[in-house]
């Protein structure tokens, strides 16, 4: 249940720092870290180790994590955040056909 709770709290995060009307205004654009913030999978990473590393000052998640943890944990959000952003959209779930 813990990984289960932490994959949203990432996407829901990676999702508002990408696409978040909130932050259009400080968002960069056009240089590196304008492409930080336009990939789900390179935000979902790095706002997994973070949320990660802030589960220890919250009592939602209670795990014991060691360093290499962390990275795994980046890893996972990046993949579930990528996929989802994939399949949901602003109108519901994308369903294509090639």
């Amino acid at each position: 249940m813990n990984l289960i709770i932490f994959i949203l709290i990432c996407y829901g995060l990676t999702q508002i720092l990408c696409y978040g009307k909130i932050f259009d205004n400080i968002r960069p654009k056009e240089d590196k870290w304008g492409e930080l913030f336009s990939c789900s999978m390179c935000m979902g990473f790095h706002v997994g180790w973070v949320v990660a590393v802030l589960t220890n000052f919250s009592g939602l998640i209670e795990w014991n994590l060691n360093t290499l943890d962390y990275l795994f944990l980046g890893f996972i959000s990046s993949g579930t955040s990528y996929i989802l952003d994939k399949i949901v959209s602003d109108e519901g779930i994308r369903l294509e056909k090639k």
